[in-house]
């Protein structure tokens, strides 16, 4: 089976044990708060978030609690294919508009911004960091931008049951450094200097 074959395959078992998390779990948003690394957030940072599609980790009680922090929260808005994702300023109670792939995203006029953070959502993360998404590439492209002109921190937001034993890469694909789930928080063993006690290797399953 080639490498696309096995994305798919694990992305149809992705969306399935997404959904029964989902199902499981309603307030599962709202545990994020407690386990959320805010040491990343000061004043002022931008932070990039998404508004969920159904089946997806909720990030709005986050989203929330951030901004109470002081966090400037922006919006992804969809470009086009092939090209990276953009970033568009969002405050609590701003209008949105849906567009591409039923996304919801800030009025055309709202001001560009660059993230500090991310919040990616996913079907499936592996104890390397791998993320598996939609196979659309976006978040890849943007992050292998972003990283070229800086640091900025990629945190997935997901559920205890989307961890896998190992997503399938190729040379594009673009690790996250932080997972938060309704249970933990994971800290990736590729960022400089990672603590022990959270970090992807230390988890049971990692080996």
């Amino acid at each position: 089976m080639n490498l696309q074959a096995l994305k798919s395959d694990l992305r149809r078992r992705a969306l399935v044990a997404r959904q029964s998390a989902h199902e499981a779990a309603p307030d599962a948003g709202e545990r994020l708060v407690e386990h959320f690394p805010f040491e990343l957030v000061t004043p002022g940072s931008v932070v990039s978030a998404y508004w969920p599609l159904p089946g997806e980790m909720d990030p709005r009680p986050l989203m929330a609690a951030l901004e109470a922090r002081g966090a400037c929260l922006a919006l992804p808005v969809v470009i086009g294919a092939g090209h990276p994702l953009e970033f568009r300023e969002w405050r609590s109670g701003d209008p949105l508009q849906r567009r591409a792939f039923g996304l919801m995203e800030p009025r055309e006029n709202a001001p560009q911004l660059v993230p500090d953070i991310l919040l990616v959502p996913l079907l499936a993360i592996d104890p390397d960091g791998n993320r598996l998404g939609f196979g659309k590439g976006y978040y890849d492209r943007t992050l292998a931008g972003l990283r070229a002109c800086g640091a900025p921190v990629a945190v997935g937001l997901a559920y205890e049951a989307q961890w896998v034993a190992a997503v399938p890469v190729d040379e594009f694909d673009q690790p996250l450094d932080w997972v938060v789930t309704e249970g933990r928080r994971v800290r990736s063993s590729a960022t400089p200097n990672p603590p022990s006690d959270n970090s992807w290797s230390s988890r049971p399953d990692a080996r």
